[in-house]
């Protein structure tokens, strides 16, 4: 239409020219002006009464689905790791050369089951002797108590020989503890994880020890900034995810520090797991703690939003036409956005093809997913 009501101009232009008596250039030129004045006017008002001259008869294919209340979910996510909620090293608590080791990794052990017997033949001597003692002193004590019973002898004899058979009896206990010192046992039920102890080594207190884990009960510690300290809490829904073992479960926040470390400037957290045979102590796990949750909340995806200077909008399919509508967004997550206002439940959302449309537009749609 430009073109056309252009051309026209200049014919009217070259007529006037012509049908004009003889004219300096100057008067000449004001008055081609003014009439180029007048008919941009004219343009300019049949652009506006038609669409500002573009093309009514154009239709842009868009995709499109009908919002509707859902569930929305926000999550926090941070890397943990695995641990076993029993992991210990038992070790002995005397100095000493290995003679039997019972064990071997691997093996399944009892709380209290001894798991290796270091050299204690000096202490079963002493105990031997002892215990020969304390046999000797009973039978003393018991004469002499017959004998005080019946008032024959002194008192003192009688208490001499009761202290004497006392003594011997702590002594005999006392060296039989000791004797206990000289083997490694286990202090929990559990599964040899490491044991590489030989016969004629000789075991140090603190040093020489074996690895005892109980795989049955494990779960995931994890170090959480000091930003999300308001927003995530013990009884937290939790999702688990393994990589390494391609495993995931829900589960809940068992356990949430109340210090913040000064160093780190992060919390503690732990997640007790279920039984999994595919999950094992140290693997590397990632938790995505839900911090909020919307059970009626009107969700787009976020490709679907525009960005101007006057905030943010979408587009909707009203009847054929385009109509911009602007937003207020709540929070946002896997690329879906909640809307807090400015569409309702029932609006056609225009996703695909939103990029290439202008408030207005006629716009021909089919249904998409979110």
């Amino acid at each position: 239409m430009k073109k056309i009501l252009y051309t026209s101009a200049v014919a009217l232009m070259a007529l006037a020219a012509c049908n004009s008596k003889p004219k300096d250039d100057k008067a000449q030129l004001a008055d081609l002006k003014k009439q180029q004045s007048e008919i941009a006017g004219k343009i300019a008002a049949l652009e506006a009464k038609n669409g500002g001259g573009q093309d009514s008869s154009k239709v842009t294919d868009v995709n499109v689905y009908e919002v509707k209340p859902t569930s929305f979910t926000n999550y926090i996510e941070i890397q943990g790791r695995i641990d076993a909620q029993d992991n210990v090293t038992a070790y002995s608590q005397s100095p000493g050369t290995i003679t039997n080791i019972y064990v071997k990794a691997g093996d399944h052990v009892s709380r209290g089951q001894v798991l290796v017997q270091l050299d204690d033949n000096v202490l079963k001597q002493n105990i031997a002797q002892v215990a020969t003692q304390v046999d000797l002193n009973k039978t003393l004590y018991q004469r002499q108590k017959n004998l005080w019973d019946q008032k024959i002898g002194t008192e003192v004899q009688y208490l001499q020989s009761k202290t004497a058979l006392e003594g011997s009896q702590k002594q005999l206990a006392s060296l039989k503890e000791q004797a206990a010192m000289y083997s490694i046992k286990s202090p929990i039920n559990g599964t040899i994880d490491q044991m590489d102890l030989k016969l004629g080594q000789m075991a140090q207190p603190g040093q020489t020890g074996i690895r005892i884990v109980n795989a049955d009960v494990l779960k995931v510690k994890a170090d959480v900034p000091e930003s999300y300290a308001g927003r995530v809490n013990q009884g937290d829904i939790v999702k688990v995810m393994v990589p390494d073992a391609a495993d995931s479960l829900n589960a809940k926040v068992t356990f949430a520090a109340k210090v913040i470390d000064p160093g780190s400037r992060s919390f503690g957290i732990e997640v007790k797991l279920p039984v999994r045979n595919t999950l094992r102590p140290n693997m590397t796990a990632t938790l995505k703690i839900a911090d909020y949750n919307n059970k009626t909340a009107l969700v787009i995806p976020f490709k679907a939003i525009q960005k101007s200077e006057q905030g943010d909008y979408v587009f909707v399919d009203e009847n054929g036409v385009a109509k911009q509508k602007g937003i207020k967004i709540g929070r946002t997550y896997g690329g879906s956005a909640e809307i807090l206002s400015g569409i309702a439940a029932g609006d056609k959302l225009i996703t695909d093809g939103a990029n290439d449309i202008e408030d207005g537009d006629k716009v021909k749609s089919s249904t998409s997913g979110n």
